[in-house]
């Protein structure tokens, strides 16, 4: 990464008021660490490059800016920049489990300004969608710098935020991105929710959560809990049956929808996503309120005793799990009290991951940010894209546009 012009070696926090001289000692250019960090001015962070974080550089691209990294970037009157923290391009896709196929996974919507290309219903997703991401990033000239981590955003009181950062594979280069805008677009992936039930930490099996799945067959000796109530349990489930026995269970009956998935029903479900963010409250996902389309497949599991569910167990024992006695409530089915268990598959979804914000105190009471759209109603200057009900390519597209107007008019008050 090239920012000799406009960076400056500067010590700790104290670098927010550094001049941007770039220039350095014969000893610090031969030993980074004894320089302390440098300071970047840029107009734009943008934090992640998913989806969301993607259709953000290109609204930004089209909008005039400058990604550092592009040649002359130093001289151009407005600039941004795209940390990621993954190896390479993906997002989060490139992490997900090896057997989750394009026709298995929901519908990967087209970026804006490039077309995803024609693929199989049996091709890997991890695989199609880092693809597809690569080449737009390349066709944009959107310059990601990976695998950089924002570890904290802090306000320098002069009216600027100050991203901390550290490369994953040179830790030593460590980069204060001071910016009069942020969009942040750091995903769910990294935060995998782990729910809490009596006895777990007895459990003498394996437990895993939805990220830490690879293969089907690695969990083939023995039976198998699935915890969890959409899509990805569903999934997990069908690939799991025909090697091992499975018991799904649930914390609310199944939500099965047997509609098209119309684009006027899928804005309709991201509106009742953004309700909550505009409340302050956690947003729920995407499919929370869409329910789980009755695919020929999800039928047939149905009608196999696959994707019967029961309600959620009572506790945990060493070898399996225990169930309230008794009739179940409407919606689910019954089955043995004790279940004999090898491995609890939590696929219980994810939270934000929101964490290098909180130095900004952002969060409401709710325990959620008070959202104006994209745009975080206590500090303008930071936007929140694939948060909530953009939390898919459902919603990229929008957030994305949305976000840079919304900078775009900070940015021309500001002069």
């Amino acid at each position: 990464m090239d920012v000799s012009g406009s960076a400056a070696p500067v010590d700790g926090d104290a670098a927010v008021a550094a001049p941007a001289t770039g220039r350095r000692s014969r000893r610090q250019r031969r030993d980074p660490a004894a320089a302390g960090p440098l300071v970047v001015d840029v107009d734009v962070v943008v934090i992640g490059a998913g989806q969301a974080g993607l259709s953000t550089g290109y609204h930004l691209r089209r909008a005039g800016f400058v990604a550092v990294g592009t040649p002359g970037w130093e001289g151009a009157g407005r600039t941004f920049v795209v940390l990621d923290e993954n190896p390479r391009p993906g997002g989060a896709w490139q992490h997900r489990w090896p057997a989750l196929t394009m026709g298995a996974a929901h519908r990967v919507h087209d970026l804006p300004g490039l077309a995803l290309r024609r693929v199989g219903y049996d091709e890997p997703a991890a695989l199609v969608v880092p693809e597809y991401f690569a080449q737009y990033e390349e066709a944009f000239e959107l310059q990601v710098q990976r695998p950089v981590r924002a570890e904290r955003v802090t306000d320098d009181g002069a009216g600027r935020l100050v991203v901390a950062t550290r490369h994953a594979v040179h830790p030593e280069a460590t980069v204060l991105w001071r910016t009069r805008g942020l969009v942040n677009a750091s995903g769910t992936w990294t935060r995998p929710f782990w729910p809490a039930y009596p006895g777990q930490w007895t459990f003498r099996g394996r437990q895993l959560h939805t990220s830490d799945f690879r293969t089907p067959e690695e969990l083939a000796d023995g039976p198998v809990v699935v915890v969890g109530g959409g899509t990805s349990a569903v999934q997990l489930l069908l690939l799991l049956a025909p090697l091992t026995p499975t018991t799904w269970v649930t914390r609310r009956p199944p939500q099965w929808v047997d509609a098209e998935f119309t684009p006027e029903y899928g804005r309709h479900s991201v509106a009742q996503v953004a309700e909550r963010t505009a409340a302050g409250l956690p947003p729920g996902s995407v499919v929370s309120v869409t329910g789980i389309p009755l695919t020929a497949a999800y039928r047939a599991g149905i009608a196999s005793g696959v994707l019967q569910a029961r309600p959620m167990f009572e506790r945990v024992v060493p070898d399996g799990v225990v169930f309230r006695p008794g009739p179940p409530p409407a919606g689910w089915v019954d089955g043995p009290t004790t279940v004999p268990v090898r491995t609890i598959l939590w696929a219980t979804g994810f939270r934000a991951a929101l964490d290098h914000l909180a130095p900004l105190g952002l969060r409401a009471p709710g325990g959620g940010i008070v959202m104006e759209g994209t745009q975080v109603a206590a500090d303008h200057r930071v936007q929140l894209v694939g948060y909530g009900p953009s939390a898919s390519t459902i919603g990229a597209h929008r957030a994305g546009r949305d976000a840079v107007r919304n900078l775009l008019r900070l940015l021309d008050a500001e002069g």
